[in-house]
């Protein structure tokens, strides 16, 4: 690049040394250059006296796409990534916004934040005095964030020790009396509920497993007609598919490899 000053200029900025600049222009022309072409202005042999030149790649369009490319190539190995990864935070209700800590476990997926952002919009955002149970509660971001919007009751279901206890945990930290947290069988659990007893169903099962049938035979067994059923799965269900249950589909939402549902009892 012509006219482009050196890194060795004594009229730039020594970061290191603390010097300052006793000429302006020619300093914000080199500002510029390595900005625009940052390897052609500074030959490898001068990079470690231009501190400037550091700076500026960490905080540059540069630094910034090597950033996303390094977080996209961690994405792809399945690698977590920073809260994210480890946290789960509730939308709405008296406990928006706190941050939930997550178990690293294969096959965890917690519903993803637009998910229930757009279930709670469904259900009109107040669940105040509903009857919920959050099947394969996993993380328990559905049925807390019920808890949150003022639901009467939530009886969270989880098989996995580690989970359970992740989950009474954060029972504790809320102090969230109307939520309950059993280990047990999902499915059995809810085959026990009386009929027409609870008000709504979260249904979001390991998506490799054979449990989506029970389930939802299960969940239209326990809520009574006009109640809601959620299901998360990996394909679309259609109203000739839930129909057997007297289920059918209300709101439909696909997000990346998720397919959420939102079912009403009809018959």
């Amino acid at each position: 690049m012509p006219n482009c000053p050196k890194a060795s200029d004594a009229r730039l900025p020594d970061l290191v040394s603390g010097q300052r600049f006793t000429h302006k222009k020619p300093a914000l022309r080199w500002l510029l250059c390595h900005v625009r072409q940052p390897h052609a202005c500074v030959a490898k042999a001068e990079w470690p006296r231009a501190g400037l030149y550091t700076w500026f790649m960490r905080s540059s369009k540069v630094s910034a796409s090597a950033r996303q490319s390094a977080r996209a190539s961690a994405a792809l190995s399945g690698k977590p990534q920073g809260h994210a990864a480890h946290e789960v935070r509730i939308i709405g209700g008296q406990w928006r916004r706190t941050r939930l800590k997550v178990i690293d476990k294969p096959g965890l997926r917690p519903t993803p934040d637009r998910v229930r952002e757009t279930l709670f919009n469904w259900l009109g955002q107040d669940l105040a005095g509903w009857r919920c149970v959050d099947a394969f509660a996993g993380t328990g971001a559905l049925g807390l964030e019920a808890a949150s919007r003022g639901a009467a009751s939530v009886l969270m279901l989880e098989q996995d020790p580690a989970l359970v206890s992740a989950l009474q945990a954060h029972v504790v930290r809320l102090q969230a009396g109307m939520v309950q947290v059993q280990r047990t069988d999902a499915i059995a659990a809810l085959q026990r509920l009386p009929a027409g007893s609870v008000d709504l169903v979260f249904i979001d099962p390991p998506f490799d497993g054979p449990w989506f049938e029970s389930a939802l035979k299960a969940a239209a067994a326990a809520v009574p007609l006009g109640g809601w059923v959620y299901l998360e799965a990996p394909v679309a269900w259609t109203d000739e598919a839930l129909g057997v249950w007297g289920l059918k589909v209300e709101r439909h939402l696909k997000a990346g490899a998720v397919h959420a549902h939102l079912l009403q009892r009809t018959a």
